[in-house]
């Protein structure tokens, strides 16, 4: 830690989030801190909460973040590191060239190691509980009560109480499988949200600041108010979130997931220092996967400056179109040695709270010795079920990898 420290130029760090910050206000925390407490959460994978306890019992925590003496007490707040996220936005991408530039700069990676890398998407979990009826209007009338008293709207009446009774019932009744009484709460807090969302664009009626203020949260509220549970086309999962989704997953423990899609860039050979992200990136509304993969790659370039001659993809990324330049790519059995590059993108992304690697669940006595696997008679390409296709630049019928950017700009 102290090491890393002395390589990180914080000045440059400062200076390019320095115009995010405003001249009005209290002063704003020290870029050091926020940006090493980031980076100390990402490096050990640790929640909000586990950074902020680990720092207060770490010198080398507090080193990093640029403390001279031992604290005894976190001096901010939990949710400062919420607030930095939001703040950032797309300054994160600096912080990730930092982060490469400085490992390649101390020898943990490689250019070589930058031109072969896996591209791989999941699903970035959103902090919101199951988004069931009963929830999602509860919580559209306590937000919109929260932001009436924030911007000194009074109410004709706020039905807290009601609303609160009234979704502990719709739960409760939903457990009996009593569905008739279930509807009935659910018909409650609905009637109660239109007269709060009525009472609202009456009292701000003409008053173009507040109009703009209460705009998206009545939307929102509108939104949940008419939708139903069962519903066709877009729906809205949560009143803080909007971008949440319903992702399928299709697997038999998660069906499906509510959070947005996230692309990410690993390097495909560990190199000296481990499997470095590359390129990190959010992609909302839920796309299609070989529709994002050439934005990713020339984004991936472009951050670490080095042209990528192989990705290692899955099978999703590589649906051929149907026309008659294209033919229909022919699954082998040879491509089964690529089957273990499909999981080194998927780390980086699991939840960070209390997460143990698979590597770690066993204990090393446990471990049976390795023995030399037998050679296996290859069976036909149509009983071997793996995940990855391979495409070399000169035949499109050829097995295992995408090869970089030439065979993605060509239009078939």
């Amino acid at each position: 830690m102290v090491l890393l420290a002395g390589k990180i130029d914080w000045d440059w760090i400062d200076g390019e989030i320095a115009p995010l910050y405003s001249e009005n206000g209290r002063p704003g925390i020290e870029t050091r801190f926020m940006i090493g407490l980031l980076l100390l959460k990402h490096i050990y994978g640790l929640s909000d909460e586990r950074v902020c306890e680990r720092w207060v019992h770490d010198p080398y925590f507090q080193f990093f973040t640029g403390e001279e003496f031992f604290q005894h007490a976190f001096p901010h707040e939990r949710s400062d590191l919420s607030h930095w996220r939001k703040r950032l936005g797309d300054k994160l991408e600096l912080l990730l060239a930092k982060s490469l530039r400085v490992a390649h700069e101390a020898g943990a990676l490689r250019s070589q190691d930058l031109k072969r890398v896996t591209v791989d998407t999941t699903v970035q979990p959103n902090a919101i509980t199951f988004p069931t009826d009963a929830k999602l209007l509860h919580a559209a009338i306590k937000g919109l009560n929260r932001l009436a008293r924030r911007h000194g709207v009074r109410l004709r009446q706020s039905y807290s109480r009601v609303a609160k009774a009234a979704a502990m019932m719709a739960g409760r009744y939903a457990h009996a499988k009593q569905f008739g009484r279930h509807q009935r709460q659910l018909r409650i807090l609905r009637s109660r949200l239109g007269r709060i969302i009525r009472d609202i664009r009456r009292k701000i009626e003409g008053q173009p600041a507040l109009e703009e203020a209460f705009a998206l949260p009545l939307g929102r509220a509108s939104q949940i108010r008419s939708q139903q549970q069962r519903q066709r086309g877009w729906k809205l999962y949560s009143f803080h979130a909007p971008e949440v989704e319903c992702i399928g997953k299709g697997k038999a423990s998660a069906p499906y997931e509510f959070g947005v899609k996230a692309s990410i860039v690993t390097n495909n050979r560990r190199a000296t220092g481990g499997l470095f992200v590359l390129h990190a990136s959010s992609l909302p509304e839920n796309p299609y996967d070989g529709h994002t993969l050439r934005n990713v790659i020339d984004r991936t370039e472009t951050l670490t400056g080095c042209p990528i001659e192989r990705a290692y993809v899955d099978k999703g990324d590589l649906r051929p179109r149907r026309s008659k330049s294209t033919s229909r790519l022919h699954l082998r059995p040879k491509a089964r040695r690529l089957r273990h590059h499909q999981a080194r993108a998927a780390p980086p992304l699991r939840h960070r709270a209390h997460h143990r690697p698979h590597e770690d669940r066993r204990s090393p006595r446990s471990l049976p010795p390795q023995r030399p696997c037998p050679r296996r008679r290859q069976r036909h390409p149509l009983t071997v079920g793996h995940n990855f296709r391979r495409i070399s630049p000169g035949s499109e019928n050829s097995c295992g990898v995408l090869a970089g950017p030439a065979p993605l700009s060509s239009p078939s």
